[in-house]
């Protein structure tokens, strides 16, 4: 009997273990559910702080289109002085840098064989006129002689082509004379053109040959850029579309215009020369490169900053606010162009006045409740970009 009774209890006790195990095990289930409860409750109710540099509003914008451009500085006018006259170079002190005039001589070659020359020449001239005088008063005694009878007129005739001939070689003689001359005066180098001084190609003292080139010189009033356009960007080139360039080591862009386009496209390349007027070339130096955008038109468009646009998604798209919340708002991207200082892109798909929220916000999760600050300006205002607690955006 009392066996039994023992028997009776420990199954009693076992069932009340299995019992209190169960019951638990659905408790702390129980606790777990409400815990992850409340953790979703509570991110659920996360809110994004925004400022108001951290949104702006989609609206028609004036976009300006551009096209790349880079090249070097080159002087409009530029000029090499050569030697017309072989001989030894002399008189030559100006170096790189100095400024000179236009008719300014810059050099000349020894010239005492050149003076030889035109004495030379005026010798042979003067000898030619003697020989006319005799060849005259020749012909004059032989038709004098042939009135009376007493020559023949082939005599005359004979006479009257001696004298011609003296008057070709005198002729021939006096050509000799301003030839001489015009080499005389080609020992003179002067500058052709008023500007400074880039190089100097010969030295005092050195003999130089017909074509040597001596020095050159550029004007510096008047620089262009010489820009290489493919083929496809030529087309949309016209002549008065402007430019700013940033001039290498120069802070502030300078403007340009463009000035003239070559009409033949460059074998082998097949690209297209076109030359940007400088507005303002004080300070500048040939050679400089520069670099800066070609305006080549003008849209209209709802547009929104680059930035903003998302693409990690298989579609682009922009973070919004809607109703108090940030939503996505899948957009076709259009043409780019410059709105001040700030690159945009034409958008399909939004709105116009939509709140747009800036690019350097980061990723917010679709759906997050947003708030703005106090001190910022309601939703619809349109404000420049800024980042503002970027930290209290909950990860995507």
């Amino acid at each position: 009997m009392n066996k039994r009774v023992f028997q009776w209890a420990a199954l009693a006790l076992f069932v009340l273990l299995i019992a209190f195990s169960v019951w638990k095990a659905l408790s702390a289930r129980k606790a777990q559910q409400d815990a992850l409860a409340q953790a979703s409750v509570a991110k659920a109710q996360t809110v994004v702080e925004l400022a108001a540099s951290d949104v702006l509003k989609a609206q028609v914008r004036e976009l300006s289109q551009g096209l790349p451009i880079s090249g070097s500085l080159k002087a409009v006018n530029s000029a090499v002085v050569k030697a017309r006259a072989a001989g030894e170079l002399q008189g030559l002190t100006v170096r790189e840098g100095d400024a000179v005039k236009a008719g300014q001589v810059v050099a000349h070659v020894e010239s005492s064989e050149y003076l030889s020359r035109v004495k030379q020449a005026q010798e042979q001239a003067d000898a030619a006129r003697a020989q006319i005088e005799i060849a005259q008063r020749q012909w004059d005694n032989n038709k004098a002689l042939v009135d009376q009878g007493f020559i023949s007129k082939t005599a005359l005739d004979t006479s009257l082509n001696n004298l011609h001939a003296a008057q070709a070689n005198h002729k021939a003689a006096l050509a000799a004379v301003e030839l001489a001359r015009k080499t005389l005066d080609d020992t003179v180098l002067r500058a052709p053109i008023t500007g400074v001084v880039a190089q100097r190609l010969a030295q005092p003292g050195e003999r130089v040959a017909v074509e040597a080139r001596v020095i050159e010189i550029v004007d510096l009033s008047r620089l262009e850029l010489e820009a290489t356009l493919s083929a496809s960007d030529s087309i949309d080139v016209r002549v008065g579309q402007e430019a700013m360039l940033q001039i290498e080591g120069s802070v502030k862009p300078v403007a340009a215009k463009v000035a003239r386009i070559n009409p033949s496209a460059q074998a082998g390349s097949r690209s297209v020369l076109a030359y940007l007027a400088i507005a303002d070339a004080t300070g500048l130096r040939q050679g400089l490169f520069a670099q800066g955008t070609l305006g080549t038109g003008r849209i209209s468009a709802v547009a929104v900053p680059l930035s903003a646009v998302r693409t990690d998604k298989p579609a682009p798209y922009v973070q919004v606010v809607a109703n108090d919340q940030v939503a996505h708002q899948a957009v076709e991207l259009g043409a780019r162009g410059e709105a001040g200082k700030e690159t945009m892109v034409a958008v399909k798909g939004l709105p116009e006045g939509t709140m747009v929220i800036q690019g350097n916000i980061g990723p917010l999760r679709e759906g997050t409740a947003v708030r703005f600050t106090a001190s910022g300006p309601q939703p619809a205002a349109n404000v420049p970009a800024g980042a503002r607690n970027p930290s209290k955006a909950p990860s995507p």
